[in-house]
């Protein structure tokens, strides 16, 4: 059985140049944009709903990333989307949340069902974003539940592309390996 697999007829669609470690599993209703990484004990499973993820995002060691099935409970359900310029720490718990572009989920976090997190944010280490909670533009969270610590500077802000640019050469260096 392969890492990259169907579930239900519907196969992940990965985009060019993306790297899914061996020992990663990829299941389902997934599609990458190109230039992503998704690294090692990484979980992507789009079983019971769609993820999709941008261009040049990286999803590091142990994250796990699912979604929020329909039922009686939660009409609809909640897919899971990930901008582009996505950078996901160790260990990160991503579940049915909405994720927008140039954004650094902190190692350790849990964003939680429906929550929506806008573009250019920094969600620090450690947090839990509950369900339904938006995270505004601009801005460094912190915190269990998360909070709203202050703007981004200028300097974080251009961190974000720094950072995704980062992997992707990270990323191409174990292609060539291969």
């Amino acid at each position: 059985m392969t890492n990259v697999r169907s579930h239900k007829g519907i196969t992940p669609d990965l985009g060019e140049r993306t790297l899914v470690d061996p020992s990663a599993v990829v299941i389902g209703d997934v599609k990458t944009g190109d230039d992503c990484s998704i690294w090692p004990m990484t979980v992507v499973r789009g079983d019971m709903h769609k993820i999709r993820i941008g261009d040049r995002c990286s999803i590091q060691d142990g994250s796990v990333l699912h979604i929020t099935h329909a039922s009686d409970y939660n009409p609809g359900g909640y897919p899971l989307i990930l901008g582009d310029d996505v950078t996901v720490g160790h260990k990160a718990l991503l579940h049915g949340c909405t994720i927008g572009s140039r954004v650094l989920v902190g190692m350790g976090c849990i964003i939680m069902d429906g929550a929506v997190v806008e573009d250019e944010v920094i969600v620090a280490a450690g947090c839990l974003v509950p369900p339904g909670k938006k995270l505004e533009s601009g801005h460094l969270y912190v915190g269990s539940p998360c909070k709203k610590a202050r703007a981004l500077s200028e300097e974080e802000r251009s961190f974000f592309k720094y950072t995704a640019a980062n992997y992707v050469r990270l990323k191409d260096e174990y292609l060539n390996e291969a």
